[in-house]
Order: C-alpha cells, then structure tokens, then sequence
C-alpha cells in the first residue's frame, strides 16, 4: 500500500501551523487581558535548558518548511531567525504557510524512495529515504515543537485546549 506523501505532509503542516497561530493570537490577548509582558510568554521555557517559545515555534516552522522542500526537491529558504514580538512570529507563519502552499503535490507525491541526506558530510551524517525521512524524522520534529510551544503557553496560564492544539480539521 502506497501513501500520498504530499497528503501525509502538507495539510497535517497546514493544519498545526494555522492552530500554532491561533494559539499565539490566544497567548497575546491574554498577556494583554492580564497585563503581562507579551516578552514574559515569548521567552518562556518549561525548564532552563529547552528552548524558549520564540525559538520552538521558529523551529516548527523551519521543520514545517523543509521537509516538504526537501522531499519536492525544492530550495528550502532561510530565515533569519530574528522574531521578537508575536506579530513577527505570526508573519513567520504566514510565509511559511505561502511557501508550502507553492509547493506541487506532484513534486512531493512518489519521493518515498528519494535519498535524503542530513547533516551531510558531518559525523552526524545519515541517509533516510523519504518516507522514513517525513514519517520517522520530520514530522515527530515538528510535532515534538508545536508541542512544546502550547506547552509553554499553558503552563503559563493561557487558556487553552486539544481543540486549539488540533485546530481545523
């Protein structure tokens, strides 16, 4: 049995990344409800050596954008990573979501068998093809840092649920 992997990656991607923002929409109107510094949220982390949200939600989104770019064959563009406000964390969503709606399912479709190469020509170097590569390796990434973002946020009191998490299905 064969599996869409343009099915499999781009909507399940789609779907989170919107829920993502409309997580960070809740996280800013409640720093503002109640009076908290949006940088409080922004720079929050669930223990002292895991990332802050700024930096988990960029990562989601760098994961968001170049698995499918790698498995269209596609250039995986670079971003900055220099967001600092939730505005900017919403427009790094955005141009996310822009970039993997660009991408052809007939580009992504039939690259289960495609040589994906991480961390090429390091010690770390290690080759999976592209089904492992999108079921085993890029998807659990992006999952375990849109996670750990309505994590930090929870924790911190902003009133949210699995129905955010999930978002539109």
């Amino acid at each position: 049995m064969t599996i869409s992997m343009y099915s499999t990656s781009i909507p399940v991607f789609k779907q989170l990344l919107n829920a993502l923002s409309d997580v960070l929409a809740k996280a800013e109107a409640h720093a503002t409800e109640k009076k908290i510094d949006p940088n409080a949220l922004l720079q929050a982390r669930l223990f002292p050596d895991m990332f802050p949200l700024v930096r988990q939600v960029q990562i989601a989104a760098d994961f968001a954008k170049s698995v499918p770019a790698r498995l269209a064959g596609a250039e995986v563009p670079s971003y900055e990573d220099n967001e600092q406000t939730f505005a900017d964390l919403h427009a790094r969503i955005k141009k996310t979501l822009a970039f993997i709606d660009g991408l052809p399912a007939e580009k992504i479709d039939g690259s289960e068998a495609l040589e994906i190469v991480l961390r090429p020509g390091t010690p770390k170097e290690k080759k999976l093809n592209g089904q492992t590569y999108l079921l085993g390796y890029g998807l659990p990434q992006f999952f375990f840092h849109v996670t750990t973002a309505y994590d930090i946020l929870r924790h911190n009191g902003v009133e949210i649920g699995k129905r955010d998490f999930m978002g539109a299905y």
